[in-house]
């Protein structure tokens, strides 16, 4: 068993020394050369990769958890920061370009087109040369590309601009929720991961209140450009990244890199044991400290939709999509909605999106608190559920009963915001959860991929609704269709992953 003292640490790390994270091994990209080795069987990795991942679902949630979590959900917060500030300045932007809704609904179509590609090239890169360089890509990319989008001279500038700052934000998540869910054990893995997401949450309940001061501040004109550059922000964190963030202890024992992969896992075991805790001998043993690197087996894309994972992934396709073409759709138009629709002013309505906000981010913890209880499918099913009775009540509401005002649009937020809020916490750990350490990267960049499609069609559809209908009525009775499919969908189709060792669900 290795010592603390057995792992090199940098000269210096952001997170302080006494935290695993500083003992983060460099990245070199080293990967199998061979072409024999790229398609072995999945057994190849054998002993090696099956006793890390072993000893880390014994290790209780501890400090390493908690800091990786911080260094992870501080690029997470941002991403949920910019995901609703095109919501919010949406309004001021169309006024001042002259924009239909439909023209609306494209400009914010375009940055999720860039998402889409994001995710998928970079969920790839993160399963070829770790989890750790696709994350400081993505965050470079998304922070260098919002400090541009400051400067668009024109709507088209600006959809082009968030097109291409869409190629980082895409992959950030699924990459980080991947990095962060091989390192959680079964016990208490849903309450963890999800309590990690709700960092996303923060960003978005945040995002209207900072809107209403840089409006104070700068006015129309030039404040929904500091909303733009302050997604720029998450530039300082990544030389603290580049420093501390550990790579994968289970992608290092799949790409043969496995005395990394064990000097991390004992390091995590020793800091355990000094808080006191008694950690169970694995149910499976590495194989020994001479053995020989193992084969690594390469990506495949194609194994998405063969074997095993065909049903798995088209299930995640339609679960995925139908939760966030509601999430993004209700997110993204409701401020809109309130002016147009309900009357309000731009700040009142600012400040019911807030408020609506703080709500996802309550509902986000009350989701934590069960995820591990309940289990993942019966909350995936209930969350539909209730996103089906709020497309309902506001197709009732608005629609049949012409109860155009701000209080019936906010009730039907309400029970949205219940609905999708557990679902778009809990999809990164599910995906995560149903495919294998070799392929989960991109599986888990690909499924969310879908939600960017669905990001790209919610808010020209509703657009287009809102253009020729002039009501949100048909709006709604969309959000109940979809929400009607994902319940069947996930009934019939999901499985249930709770409390199983990572690797056991995604054989």
């Amino acid at each position: 068993m290795a010592r603390p003292g057995d792992i090199p640490r940098p000269p210096f790390t952001a997170l302080a020394a006494t935290g695993p994270t500083a003992a983060a091994a460099p990245v070199n990209g080293a990967v199998p050369t061979d072409r024999a080795a790229s398609v072995a069987p999945a057994s190849a990795a054998g002993p090696a990769a099956a006793g890390i991942a072993a000893r880390i679902e014994r290790i209780p949630v501890g400090r390493f958890h908690h800091r990786l979590a911080g260094l992870l959900g501080a690029a997470t917060f941002f991403d949920g920061f910019d995901a609703i500030s095109i919501a919010v300045i949406l309004a001021v932007v169309a006024a001042r370009y002259h924009l239909t809704t439909g023209q609306a609904g494209l400009l914010v179509s375009y940055g999720y087109v860039g998402q889409l590609a994001g995710a998928v090239v970079i969920g790839a890169i993160s399963d070829r040369f770790g989890r750790r360089p696709a994350f400081l890509l993505s965050v470079t990319v998304f922070g260098v590309l919002s400090a541009v989008c400051a400067l668009a001279w024109n709507a088209p500038s600006l959809g082009t601009l968030r097109a291409l700052q869409g190629l980082g934000l895409g992959a950030e998540i699924p990459v980080a929720g991947t990095l962060i869910n091989e390192y959680l054990g079964a016990r208490g893995r849903g309450r963890a991961s999800v309590a990690y997401q709700s960092a996303f949450a923060w960003g978005m309940a945040v995002a209207p209140m900072a809107a209403i001061a840089a409006f104070d501040v700068a006015g129309h004109r030039d404040g929904w450009r500091l909303m733009l550059a302050a997604g720029a922000l998450p530039l300082l964190l990544v030389p603290v990244a580049w420093r501390a963030l550990p790579e994968s202890a289970r992608w290092l024992a799949e790409r043969g890199r496995v005395q990394e992969a064990r000097a991390r896992v004992s390091d995590m075991e020793n800091r355990a044991r000094e808080r006191g805790a008694v950690l169970a001998a694995p149910d499976d043993v590495s194989s020994p400290e001479d053995a020989p690197a193992p084969a690594c087996r390469g990506l495949r894309p194609v194994e998405m939709l063969a074997g095993p994972y065909r049903v798995r992934t088209l299930m995640l396709a339609v679960v995925w999509f139908t939760t966030f073409f509601i999430a993004y759709g209700y997110a993204v138009w409701m401020p809109t909605l309130y002016i147009r629709v309900g009357h309000l002013t731009p700040t009142r309505a600012l400040e019911l999106t807030a408020a609506l906000g703080l709500l996802q981010v309550a509902v986000v913890y009350l989701t934590a608190s069960v995820a591990d209880r309940i289990g993942r499918k019966p909350l995936l099913a209930a969350s539909f559920a209730v996103m089906a009775a709020g497309g309902a009540l506001g197709w009732i509401g608005v629609g049949l009963l012409g109860h155009h005002t701000w209080r019936m649009l906010i009730a039907t937020a309400i029970v949205l915001v219940i609905g999708a809020t557990p679902p778009t916490s809990v999809l990164y750990l599910y995906t995560a959860e149903l495919y294998p350490t070799r392929m989960r990267g991109f599986a888990t960049s690909t499924c969310s991929g879908v939600n960017r499609l669905a990001s790209i069609v919610s808010p020209t559809l509703v657009g287009y609704l809102l253009g020729t209908h002039g009501s949100a009525g048909a709006v709604f009775f969309a959000f109940a269709a979809a929400a009607v499919l994902g319940l069947v969908v996930i009934v019939f189709a999901g499985l249930e992953t709770t409390g199983r060792p990572l690797d056991e669900m995604s054989r």
